[in-house]
């Protein structure tokens, strides 16, 4: 049985001990009998109560038994998985080596007639470009301006700030990969929109730079919440 089906049985039953326990204490019945023969009275209600004790007593057997079913093999083993994918998912802090990218805007005495002004400052495609870039050559974390990314992670322009995660953040922007350097670096060099930012700003100021990091530290993801639609398959 799986942990969760494990949790939510447990969870279930503990209702249900709840629920007889309220019973036992309020005995279930009209606080203020009218008629009938007091002895008969009596019995009935010491024969629901013996009744209540053993549904208690069962209930709290199952409490036990699966209490010790959720320290079983299975349970082990799912557990040891979950922690083994905790840090691709974002759940976990991790550090080392990797590549910094700096991205800034063009100084703001640069003016190029005839040039839209917004081809001088850093959007949110330019940031992506890096991000992808940084997927596809291996990266196994990413932060940007020291937030980690996760698969929740909004990215978006907005005037000449952009949004992560729902918080404003002004240039310069700083993305930090863990992951292998090379590789990262040369999915950098070959990407189209990478290589398109880098000619702007050769031509017009906007700054690129890259270096690679010894020991870069990633937290883990803030925004990383539960499945609200999808649900495991047995």
């Amino acid at each position: 049985m799986r942990k969760w089906h494990v949790f939510a049985l447990l969870l279930s039953i503990m209702c249900g001990f709840a629920f007889v326990a309220a019973a036992l204490t309020s005995r279930g019945w009209d606080l203020r009998p009218t008629g009938g023969d007091l002895s008969s009275i009596v019995s009935e209600r010491a024969r629901s109560a013996q009744l209540r004790q053993e549904q208690v007593a069962k209930l709290q057997r199952d409490i036990e038994r699966l209490n010790a079913q959720a320290g079983d093999k299975n349970v082990k083993a799912q557990t040891a998985r979950i922690k083994e994918f905790a840090p691709a998912a974002a759940m976990t802090a991790v550090k080392g080596s990797g590549i910094e990218v700096t991205l800034d805007d063009a100084p703001r005495f640069v003016e190029v007639p005839g040039l839209d002004p917004n081809l001088l400052v850093v959007h949110q495609q330019d940031i992506q470009a890096v991000v992808n870039a940084m997927w596809k050559g291996g990266a196994e974390a990413i932060t940007i301006q020291g937030q980690r990314l996760s698969a929740n992670t909004g990215i978006k322009c907005v005037g000449n700030t952009v949004i992560l995660n729902g918080v404003p953040y002004s240039p310069p922007y700083v993305i930090e990969a863990i992951g292998p350097q090379n590789r990262m670096s040369n999915a950098l060099a070959s990407s189209p929109e990478v290589s398109t930012y880098i000619e702007y700003a050769d031509r017009y100021g906007l700054v690129f730079e890259q270096r690679f990091r010894s020991s870069i530290k990633a937290p883990s993801a803030e925004n990383v919440s539960k499945l609200s639609h999808a649900r495991v398959v047995d």
